[in-house]
């Protein structure tokens, strides 16, 4: 009887750790499958509210996107989540509970190279940094155009979460007028 009991106890020690493990290696699948939507879908030119919507909410994240200068004919889509930050036309960031920033930081450079976006520059002087932010960067979309790409953990609505986000900046020629 004895030896029972051990048995049956030594397997609940062993299933708490196991259960613990499990969930964060759940969490890290879901971050990476949110850090690949992001790469996959934010740097499209073409991405509109509605489309950011399905590709990265189903994916589990929080979505926060805004486009006031659409690359195609689709219309506007209007800012509707945190204000827009001075300087930019376009948002598109995803956030997650949790914290894994290497996850999202690894999508934002999975995505600039899948758009082939590879003219780092300089952050643009008085560019704010999103409060919580490890990770910055800025690209040349074309001669005209800047994105400055941030990730990282910060508080959110339910305790900790990730973000990455990528803000494309009015047009240099707009900006110095």
């Amino acid at each position: 009887m004895m030896h029972r009991l051990a048995f049956c106890f030594s397997i609940t020690l062993l299933a708490v750790p196991f259960g613990a493990a499990s969930n964060a290696m759940a969490q890290t699948t879901r971050a990476a499958d949110i850090a690949q939507a992001f790469a996959d879908h934010c740097f499209s030119p073409r991405l509109t509210a509605q489309s950011a919507q399905a590709q990265l909410g189903t994916a589990g994240a929080r979505v926060d996107f805004y486009d006031l200068r659409p690359f195609t004919s689709a219309p506007q889509s209007p800012v509707t989540g945190a204000a827009a930050t001075a300087g930019t036309d376009r948002r598109c960031e995803v956030s997650f509970d949790g914290a894994e920033p290497q996850v999202v930081q690894q999508g934002i450079i999975t995505g600039l190279a899948q758009e082939q976006l590879t003219d780092l520059v300089d952050v643009p002087a008085g560019f704010p940094t999103t409060t919580g932010a490890t990770y910055r960067a800025a690209v040349m979309l074309n001669p005209n155009r800047i994105a400055v790409v941030q990730s990282g953990v910060r508080d959110g609505a339910q305790g900790v979460e990730t973000f990455a986000r990528v803000e494309r900046l009015i047009p240099l020629n707009e900006a110095n007028q």
